[in-house]
């Protein structure tokens, strides 16, 4: 008769090793069946982002409880591993130190939602949009089409800007006019293009006041309210058709000048 055993860390037999992969591969199926009835449990009751994070948490963690409780069958004892392990174990600690640490802050990204899927965001020093919130790491895509994944123990201890966590959004502009143009008629110009966009909020409603007076210009500020969704674009173009506005109203957009003063007669 074949023996089939071998030594690793002590005598393992060919049914330890089937034993073991059993395990796994009841943890593997134990985890889909939970991680299904979560989605049937939750799906109308949180959040489509909140609820894949949550399952992939649920689904990792049940297969790598089973892994542990596996290894044993194997002859690999936790507190053996960790004796005997010296200096690869302090390495695969510090490595794990890591995993882990997203891995809880991606629990807390969670409970907290700072951020969801499609959201308009700033961590740190990168903005775009919220493609995707893993088990480790939130995946973002830059404006200008770059993929960026981003550790979710950054996210969580970095300033966030969520742009569009509110269903409006202010934005402003400084307009300098000709101190020889008619300020009233330049602020009537303006609202009217405010009134006429279809996207510019009436609650909180736009205000045009006169902010400065300038070197070479009387300077306006504008404050526009309008939905999060579309403010960039809403943005974009109101500059355009307040200029065209002014333009067309005969008011001028000076750009920098000085008087100067000479004392005297030429040639003296």
């Amino acid at each position: 008769m074949i023996d089939q055993s071998f030594s690793l860390y002590g005598d393992v037999t060919l049914r330890d090793i089937v034993v073991f992969l059993a395990t796994v591969a009841v943890s593997v199926v134990v985890a889909r069946i939970v991680r299904t009835n979560i989605r049937r449990a939750l799906k109308d009751k949180v959040a489509e982002y909140m609820l894949s994070l949550l399952e992939k948490l649920v689904y990792y963690g049940i297969i790598s409880v089973g892994i542990v409780i596996g290894l044993p069958l194997l002859g690999l004892h936790l507190t053996g591993l960790l004796v005997a392990g010296g200096v690869a174990g302090v390495v695969l600690g510090f490595a794990s130190q890591s995993v882990v640490s997203n891995l809880i802050s991606g629990l807390f990204l969670i409970i907290e939602r700072p951020v969801k899927i499609g959201d308009q965001v700033c961590v740190g020093d990168i903005s775009g949009v919220v493609k995707d919130i893993r088990v480790l790491s939130t995946v973002v895509r830059t404006y200008d089409g770059m993929y960026v994944r981003i550790p979710n123990e950054k996210v969580f201890s970095s300033n966030i800007t969520n742009y569009v966590a509110y269903p409006a959004r202010r934005f402003e502009y400084s307009i300098g006019i000709g101190y020889e143009d008619d300020a009233e008629e330049a602020i009537r110009v303006i609202r009217k293009v405010l009134e006429d966009h279809p996207f510019v909020l009436v609650n909180p409603r736009p205000t045009v006041f006169v902010d400065d007076l300038g070197d070479s210009s009387v300077r306006l500020n504008v404050r526009v309210w309008a939905p999060s969704q579309v403010w960039y674009t809403v943005q974009m173009e109101l500059l355009w058709k307040m200029k065209v506005g002014l333009e067309k109203a005969g008011i001028t957009i000076p750009f920098p000048q000085r008087v100067i003063h000479i004392a005297g007669r030429v040639g003296e």
